[in-house]
């Protein structure tokens, strides 16, 4: 079992976030950079789509496998799996949105918040 790192940022934490979602070939992946976004309740938004709802429960899994392995750390809160149209996986300063396609385009997540620093990240 990993050792919780006290040292960890957000901004690694953000980084082995995006990693696992990379490993399960999640797609479009876009970190957003809340830090100094008023009311921010978080330091970090990492948003990524999968094309099947079988897929995005994968990558949430991977994510909050890795996260642990790596990080140390885990969710304090999970929401979605039900229906796997959209998970949330919420780290405190960090939180990952795992969306299927269709709920991303509807929900249009990044455009709430289209004046903060982004990365997108390379599908390869």
């Amino acid at each position: 079992m990993a050792k919780k790192n006290t040292e960890i940022t957000s901004s690694v934490l953000a980084e082995i976030a995006v990693a696992a979602i990379k490993e399960k070939k999640g797609e479009k992946i876009v970190k957003l950079d809340m830090r100094n976004t008023a009311g921010s309740i978080c330091d970090y938004f990492i948003v990524c789509e999968a094309d099947n709802p079988r897929q995005v429960l994968a990558i949430a899994d991977e994510v909050d496998d890795y996260v642990r392995e790596n990080a140390g750390e885990k969710p304090v809160h999970i929401q979605g799996r039900e229906n796997a149209q959209w998970i949330l996986i919420d780290y405190i300063n960090v939180v990952v949105h795992v969306f299927l396609s269709e709920a991303r385009d509807f929900y249009r997540l990044e455009s709430l918040w289209a004046d903060c620093p982004r990365t997108d990240y390379d599908n390869a």
